[in-house]
């Protein structure tokens, strides 16, 4: 049986999405256009962007990034928590 997320299931699967991609390409700050194309489908499509905005936004909220203008970061807390997780 197919298992349909909620919306906030699909907000949290956005988070984790911009945030791995923010470590993944760390220590380069990418800017919100240059995100979008890296991880969005159809970087014009309202619905995906609106997303990733959002997910900014929370993650941001969360302590999780920085924004320095357009640029994006992970913030220390993330970096250590993904060093403490390894790969």
């Amino acid at each position: 049986m197919d298992k349909t997320r909620t919306p906030a299931e699909d907000d949290a699967v956005t988070e984790a999405a911009v945030l791995r991609q923010l470590l993944a390409l760390h220590p380069t700050q990418l800017s919100v256009e240059e995100l979008l194309r890296e991880i969005a489908t159809d970087p014009e499509d309202f619905a995906e962007r609106d997303a990733i905005e959002l997910a900014l936004r929370d993650l941001a909220a969360a302590g999780l990034l920085h924004r320095n203008g357009d640029l994006l970061l992970p913030s220390r807390a993330a970096l250590r928590f993904d060093e403490l997780l390894g790969d």
